[in-house]
């Protein structure tokens, strides 16, 4: 099942994603669900980040300790 959405774009933007589209011969919906597919990646990934950062019980190590347990 799909969802249609529509949304508004600026200028710059509207342009710029018919450039990729036709270079790529993909429709311009492809390209923004791929684009919106990598940024809610990112947000959950930032969201892992943010949560570990804030975690007492999630210890950190430094850099050189880091790269010993590397072999660097």
């Amino acid at each position: 099942m799909s969802v249609t959405l529509s949304l508004r774009l600026p200028d710059d933007l509207a342009d710029a994603l018919d450039r990729i589209a036709n270079e790529t011969e993909r429709s311009k919906s492809f390209h923004v669900q791929k684009a919106i597919e990598y940024y809610l990646k990112e947000q959950a990934d930032l969201q892992i980040a943010l949560d570990r950062l804030h975690d007492s019980s999630d210890s950190a190590i430094s850099t050189d300790e880091m790269r010993k347990n590397l072999g660097l």
